[in-house]
């Protein structure tokens, strides 16, 4: 009687872990390699000057004395924190940026709320609302600084003479807007750019609530008052801590209006304008590279929230699809 053996199968190996077949990685590198140019060109635009710039810092480098250029460590860091003139526009940034957010905000949510209910023409002012976002930064602040603040030609100082003239008051206060309120000078023209950007935002979080929930919050007995207060505004939290966080990140970094409004004069200098006259005009290039460093660094602490936000928002909008 003869016996037959069963031959089993044999499995291929697994490969070792932390190790890819040749095959998939060269896949991976296929797919890849279309976007190596654009890192190249991303890291040969930004981290390299940031790198340099980052050298420079620890450095006590004025162009006007060249020969006397020498390493310095953390001092132009030291400068940054305890000279009265930085210190002075680091608190004029975190002012200016705090209140041009916080009133952007509020008008944003005001607007979205608007442009949120049906009316005849909304597609229209929906397109009004937009513009002053979509104007060039220097462009709004001329604007601003000589159609409206002018205290001879500009419209603010015409509406007061107007409304004098109306009820017969002869001489209305006719205001120097850029020097007698500088500050709020600069955040009036940043707020006017910022809130459609707010807006834009809160409406789409708007747009994005459970129709069921509000409608049944409606048949419930709930008013307005109250399905805002507990439905409307707890939905658009993420929408409003994104708002913040990016429209920190930008005007923290704002130069144009500053720069065009008032020149950096009678306490608006900011971070950004501070690096520039530390830069060109006081030639510290040293100096000037720690204030940007630390300035990119505040941006990033920033940036980084606001991208948790934003991947917050994508998770919430993916488990309710």
């Amino acid at each position: 009687m003869t016996t037959t053996t069963a031959v089993r199968p044999t499995r291929p190996r697994p490969a070792p872990a932390g190790k890819r077949p040749t095959g998939s990685r060269a896949k991976a590198w296929a797919t890849r390699a279309p976007l190596l140019p654009a890192l190249v060109f991303l890291i040969v635009v930004t981290q390299l000057p940031f790198v340099a710039t980052l050298v420079i810092s620890f450095f006590d480098w004025n162009s006007l004395k060249p020969d006397q250029r020498h390493f310095t460590g953390f001092a132009n860091y030291g400068s940054v924190f305890t000279d009265p003139a930085l210190r002075d526009s680091v608190v004029t940034t975190v002012l200016l940026t705090a209140t041009v957010v916080i009133v952007s905000v509020v008008l944003g949510l005001a607007f979205a709320l608007l442009l949120d209910r049906t009316f005849f023409g909304r597609g229209f002012v929906r397109t009004l609302l937009i513009t002053p976002f979509l104007i060039v930064p220097v462009s709004a602040a001329l604007l601003w600084k000589h159609a409206l603040y002018n205290p001879e030609y500009g419209l603010f100082n015409g509406a007061l003479t107007w409304f004098g003239n109306l009820f017969g008051i002869d001489s209305m206060a006719q205001p120097e807007w850029t020097s007698e309120m500088p500050l709020m000078a600069v955040a009036a023209a940043l707020v006017w750019q910022w809130t459609p950007f707010m807006m834009l935002i809160l409406l789409a979080g708007l747009q994005s609530r459970p129709a069921e929930m509000m409608e049944a919050a409606r048949l419930d007995g709930a008013g307005a008052w109250q399905m805002f207060r507990f439905l409307t505004l707890p939905h658009l939290r993420r929408y409003l801590e994104l708002g913040v966080l990016l429209g920190s990140v930008y005007i923290v970094q704002n130069f144009d209006a500053v720069f065009t409004i008032t020149a950096g004069g009678l306490g608006t200098a900011n971070l950004p304008y501070t690096v520039y006259e530390t830069f060109y005009r006081a030639h510290e290039y040293g100096l000037a590279s720690a204030v940007g460093v630390v300035v990119v660094i505040g941006t990033v602490i920033i940036a980084t929230f606001a991208l948790r936000v934003v991947s917050s928002l994508f998770r919430e909008e993916a488990s309710r699809a």
